[in-house]
Parts: structure tokens; sequence; C-alpha cells
């Protein structure tokens, strides 16, 4: 059985986090399963905040990924330096969950969830892109 961590753990929510969750929101609404999101909603408070509150080294680290291009290797590079200006036990880490991938950081006692996109959602805006301004 894993060990418990001892110290007391915060999970704070991003306003990025925040936006991510209304952009699933409309997502679903739009694939006609609103019912989703709830149960989304239900297995951050009843599973995913209080497993990060007990184990909050559990999701695997970010920066530990195969780096395969030179954007990415600059988006690291990015992410390290902002984390070393936090602190220099910031790290930045991955929760998988069954529908849904979500980055957070930690900094000490403190979670802050920074991110959170559904499996089938798209990463770029293709609507704003083809607007015409």
């Amino acid at each position: 059985m894993a060990r418990q961590e001892s110290q007391q753990v915060t999970v704070k929510l991003s306003t990025n986090f925040e936006r991510n969750l209304d952009e699933i929101e409309a997502f679903l609404i739009e694939a006609e399963a609103p019912q989703t999101f709830d149960a989304l909603l239900d297995e951050l408070t009843d599973t995913v905040i209080p497993n990060l509150e007990r184990f909050p080294g559990m999701g695997r680290s970010f920066l530990s990924r195969t780096i395969l291009s030179v954007e990415t290797s600059n988006g690291i590079d990015i992410l390290q330096g902002k984390l070393a200006a936090i602190g220099e036990n910031a790290e930045l880490r991955e929760y998988v969950l069954q529908h849904y991938l979500m980055l957070y950081a930690r900094v000490g006692s403190v979670i802050h969830l920074l991110s959170i996109r559904h499996h089938k959602q798209l990463s770029f805006d293709f609507q704003h892109l083809w607007t015409a301004s």
C-alpha cells in the first residue's frame, strides 16, 4: 500500500482550470451529453481532489516526458523557468482520468489545478481561427 503524505495539502483551482471546465461543459452540451459534465464534477470533488490531498505526488511528472521537437523543448524550458521562479520544490504533474487529462503544479503543500481537457476535445479553437475579423 502507498504511504500517505503527512503534510496537509490544499487544492486550488486556477482561473484557466475553471475556464477549461466551462469549455468542457459547452463541449458536452453540444455533444448532447450534459449529464456527463455533472459526473465530471462529482469525480473531481469525490475522488480527484481527495486523492491529491492525500497523495499529492501521485500524478506522473510532466517534465519527464520525451521531448520530440524543438517547439516542445522551448516550451519545457519556459515551464522549467516558471517553476524555478515559484520555488525550488515546485513540480508539474499530470493526472490521467478515464476521459480527461489534468495538469497540476505541486508547490510545497499547495496543489494548483492548472488545466483539464476531455480526450475528444480539439486542442485548437478552429471556429475562432476561421471567423473573419
